[in-house]
């Protein structure tokens, strides 16, 4: 059994304990957070080991998880360069923090410390989520292991280049669905339906529809053939979405996110 340590105990950290304890991890688990009601929220939740020394926290570690916010990624691994540095061995570390490259993350944290990147989904709390990883060519094919079977046990893992996390980032967010479920509902609703029976219809359209694609074996293509029918209600709908600029303001959006990840880069 290893140790994992997360540094940062906020909504993601919530997220894959509550993943990792649905898929009954062997490994325990350590939280450090300068918060203490944090802490004591994430021990009652989820059981977790908690610890407010980053000190003591860090030289427990068997794999580090660094969740914590992009612009507060430098300062805490200064912090952690020097606890590695006393403790003397390789540290295998895997930062989920959106726009910060690997080359930053070494030269901040220093060479004992063997980085990866994660970005998993808060959906990974039910079982379901999609974690993207990404690897410098040095990192051991151990290392590379236990980091995707960290993130498999409780979703999909995928392994891109780095040079291609950006744009998945800005892509894979749940928040693409929350929104489009809170608009449609909201539209339904001003049409007349009630909020209950427009949440579900909503729902429908834009999960179960999804989930058809992702299980069985037809193109988007093809579905969204048989799901709008020429002259019909939902081609009508869909026109009128186009034509309203739909596809122009998602570009946008996906442009506006990469513009972000980027200036986290350089933070």
């Amino acid at each position: 059994m290893s140790t994992v340590v997360f540094l940062g105990g906020g909504r993601v950290t919530s997220a894959m304990l509550a993943g990792l304890r649905l898929g009954k991890t062997i490994h325990r688990l350590v939280v450090h957070d300068r918060n203490p009601g944090k802490l004591r929220d994430l021990k009652k939740r989820y059981a977790a080991a908690v610890e407010p020394d980053l000190n003591r926290a860090v030289k427990q570690a068997d794999v580090l998880i660094v969740a914590v916010r992009p612009s507060s990624v430098r300062e805490l691994l200064q912090m952690v360069g020097k606890v590695i540095g006393k403790v003397n061995r390789p540290l295998l570390a895997v930062s989920l923090a959106a726009g910060v490259p690997l080359r930053v993350l070494s030269k901040v944290a220093g060479p004992p410390v063997q980085w990866a990147r994660a970005m998993p989904s808060p959906v990974c709390r039910s079982g379901r989520g999609l974690t993207a990883v990404t690897f410098p060519r040095i990192l051991p094919r151990a290392d590379r292991k236990r980091v995707q079977a960290l993130f498999a046990s409780f979703g999909q893992v995928v392994e891109i280049p780095e040079s291609k996390f950006d744009v998945f980032t800005v892509t894979y967010s749940c928040s693409h669905g929350y929104h489009a479920l809170a608009t449609l509902a909201s539209a339904a609703q001003a049409a007349g339906l009630d909020r209950s029976t427009a949440l579900l219809a909503s729902a429908h359209a834009l999960a179960d529809g999804i989930i058809a694609w992702r299980d069985g074996k037809h193109s988007v293509e093809s579905l969204l053939e048989e799901a709008a029918t020429p002259g019909g209600i939902a081609a009508a709908a869909a026109t009128a979405m186009d034509a309203a600029g739909y596809g122009r303001a998602v570009r946008q959006g996906v442009a506006a996110g990469l513009r972000r990840a980027r200036a986290n880069a350089g933070k």
